[in-house]
């Protein structure tokens, strides 16, 4: 199959485009003949090494965790999905190496949930790693519900955005900072939106005199103390950037693939509660020129990379 690969650790010149042998069907898993897989800034992290006291890596790597595509043959024990079931997921196993930029994945099912049937590909694709952060998050980390108010940080981006969308449905007032070129969109979203950098503290405050109830960090480092001086009397605080939120009495979350978690981000999008934006497509063999693009900057959209369906 074609498939993009690196060898060794750095920067998006290590991406290689060729041909690599399918993966092994396990019996717990299902053949996924990929339509779409996004970019996510954990898939260039990876590529350059940062992971690498965290997650074994067997060379080469076939980078990626998001994926959409189709079923085209389950594992000896799969019950859950059949020959042709459109399907999304976030295929992250415990090391390196099997990963989405690819023309098949073998996926595990407790990865995959139905695609969306009112999303194209490309969009659910950009759906399982930042739903299901800002899901587990918000319901777990946080219990955000009705009557609170919730600080996100980075609103704008791929999380943000998610989570700007889900605590607005659970009934949560939504305060996001972003650059004022997103202010419209998080408007959108149902975000009430504030620009961060210097007297960000002090905008919070003049729209939460009394504190937040929660605040979803994304940013990481000075920001922690920052957004635990804004919380109300007995408010939560997580981050998926900074484990040192422990130290604010914090939790710290990274995402784990939950087929239940992912089967209800699948009914929200149907419900059109939450949506994906796209903010750019590549071909498969133009990867390198999508990791480039996230490590730039902050796209209005998921980045995805797309599979010829014909190849």
């Amino acid at each position: 199959m074609k498939a993009i690969s690196y060898r060794r650790y750095g920067g998006p010149e290590v991406l290689e485009y060729g041909d690599l042998p399918e993966p092994k069907l396990g019996p717990d898993h299902v053949l996924v003949k990929v339509r779409a897989a996004a970019v996510n800034p954990v898939d260039w992290k990876c590529r350059e090494g940062y992971l690498d006291g965290l997650i074994d890596t067997v060379f080469p790597v076939i980078p990626g965790w998001d994926v959409s595509g189709v079923v085209v043959q389950p594992g000896l024990s799969v019950t859950e999905f059949a020959v042709g079931d459109e399907v999304m997921g976030y295929v992250r196993e415990d090391f390196l190496s099997r990963g989405t930029f690819a023309e098949y994945v073998a996926a595990p099912v407790r990865a995959l949930a139905r695609k969306p049937r009112n999303l194209e590909f490309e969009e659910a694709a950009g759906l399982p790693l930042c739903g299901l952060t800002a899901y587990q998050v918000l319901t777990q980390a946080l219990s955000v519900g009705h009557g609170d108010t919730i600080l996100v940080h980075a609103a704008a981006g791929g999380v943000g955005s998610m989570a700007v969308q889900l605590a607005h449905h659970f009934g949560a007032r939504v305060i996001g900072t972003a650059s004022e070129p997103s202010h419209e969109h998080l408007r959108d979203l149902g975000a009430e939106p504030v620009v961060y950098g210097d007297g960000l503290a002090e905008r919070v405050r003049a729209l939460a005199p009394d504190g937040v109830q929660a605040v979803f960090d994304t940013v990481g480092g000075d920001t922690l103390a920052l957004s635990a001086g804004l919380l109300a009397e007995g408010g939560r605080l997580a981050s998926i950037a900074d484990p040192a939120v422990t130290t604010f009495g914090g939790r710290y979350v990274f995402v784990r693939p939950n087929t239940a978690d992912l089967y209800r981000l699948s009914e929200l999008a149907e419900e059109e509660v939450i949506e994906v934006r796209v903010a750019r497509t590549f071909p498969l063999e133009q990867t390198a020129d999508a990791h480039r693009l996230s490590q730039e900057g902050h796209p209005h959209g998921k980045i995805v990379v797309t599979v010829d369906w014909e190849s």
